[in-house]
């Protein structure tokens, strides 16, 4: 296999639809507790960051984009899988389901008020 050098360096931000961009910031900002850290309403987006990757919370039909909930969650990384899901059901998170233990993770699936996928996750076990 012949040698190519690296082009991409990193994901700077992940695409999030929504309808309802004001619904989509409180649950990412007060649900979610994510820092916002741009909010233009006149181009329909806001972004919040998680950390290492931002998302960025836009609505694609003012894009002339057609608005599909993304169904390939997002793993959100928490370092308390019992209390961060606990304090995510006192907020009105309704999870689908128990927490996974795959053997290497935990795992807690919900969606956004659009649909969108994301899971709590806790990785316990070191990378191989």
């Amino acid at each position: 296999m012949a040698s190519t050098a690296q082009l991409i360096t990193e994901v700077d931000f992940v695409g999030v639809p929504t309808h309802d961009l004001e619904a989509a910031m409180e649950f990412y900002g007060d649900t979610l507790g994510l820092r916002r850290s741009a909010y233009k309403p006149e181009r329909n987006y806001a972004e919040f960051e998680t950390g290492n990757v931002t998302l960025s919370v836009f609505n694609p039909t003012e894009y002339g984009i057609p608005h599909s909930a993304n169904p390939n969650a997002i793993a959100l990384r928490v370092e308390d899988m019992e209390r961060a899901r606990a304090a995510l059901e006192e907020r009105g998170v309704q999870f689908n389901g128990e927490t996974l233990d795959t053997g290497v993770c935990h795992m807690a699936f919900f969606a956004d008020p659009d649909g969108n996928a994301l899971m709590l996750h806790h990785r316990y076990a070191p990378r191989e």
